[in-house]
């Protein structure tokens, strides 16, 4: 089965608002294990490669803490190559008794939960192979099993932690937000994705080219809620990058004629979703 019918769309770069930005950097370096690519007083930019920017960090003035029930990051999920890297990292956060959130086998990928100082969520997840991913005509199958720990630490056995690998991505973000149906319509009709997995009326998981997910979206806490202000910590925006500016042309004229907020930055087209949230929309590799 070719699991790659269209060109993907992803979201390579989270840009996170934060309460204390060296409290942050000291936190992605040593229990993430990401590097810093740049640093001034407000902002930084954190790289697995030296070359790709994963995560932006923004200390605004006068930060306010995130609120939960704000629509928003659910969390951002690092991708990491292998099974023995999930294992690597696994045994770095219990050896450094770092607070975990939980793990998990959702049978298309194994995955550890934890969080920041800003209480963002986290996820570092490695894929198995996609031919093994069961599909039910449109829609993949995934659960919430017990993630196999013995398994993973038997691989990091006697491995040192020195850092997250070079191949590490953005896997996928997830997304709470405030009502599925408007959501739903505005990331399918509008962005160009597909539903893959819907979890009653309350999650529903989207992807280009059958990957298991690229954007969660829920309500589990955010039902009906509002967008923060702009100095909460939290998510600033995020970026979907189109194989062209052909497509992504196609895409703004979609969303412009849906009625959708879209605007320009510094050269930059941005796009706000039916929750408030910020979306970069770029081509290729710009960053």
């Amino acid at each position: 089965m070719n699991f790659h019918q269209k060109p993907k769309v992803y979201a390579p770069t989270v840009e996170l608002k934060v309460a204390n930005l060296e409290r942050s950097l000291a936190f992605y370096q040593e229990v993430i294990g990401l590097n810093v690519l740049d640093h001034s007083t407000t902002n930084a930019s954190l790289t697995a490669d030296g070359v790709n920017v994963l995560i932006k960090l923004e200390q605004p003035a006068n930060v306010t803490p995130r609120n939960e029930q704000n629509t928003g990051l659910y969390h951002f999920a690092l991708l990491v190559p292998t099974r023995k890297d999930l294992g690597i990292v696994l045994k770095h956060l219990i050896e450094t008794r770092n607070p975990l959130q939980g793990g998990s086998d959702h049978l298309v990928s194994e995955a550890i939960y934890l969080a920041d100082p800003d209480m963002n969520g986290i996820e570092i997840y490695v894929d198995r192979p996609s031919e093994n991913w069961q599909w039910h005509n449109e829609y993949v199958v995934m659960d919430s099993k017990r993630l196999d720990v013995e398994g993973l630490l038997a691989l990091a056995e006697g491995e040192t932690f020195t850092g997250l690998p070079q191949g590490t991505i953005m896997g996928h973000i997830h997304l709470q937000v405030s009502d599925l149906n408007s959501t739903e319509k505005f990331y399918c009709e509008g962005l160009g994705f597909d539903v893959v997995t819907k979890y009653g009326s309350q999650a529903l998981f989207i992807s280009t080219g059958r990957y298991h997910h690229h954007i969660g979206l829920n309500t589990w806490h955010s039902a009906g809620g509002v967008a923060p202000s702009d100095s909460s910590a939290g998510l600033k925006n995020f970026t979907l990058l189109y194989p062209s500016e052909e497509e992504k042309s196609v895409v703004v004229n979609r969303l412009k004629n849906m009625g959708a907020f879209v605007f320009e930055e510094n050269g930059v087209t941005f796009t706000k979703d039916p929750s408030g949230i910020t979306i970069q929309l770029l081509v290729g590799n710009e960053k």
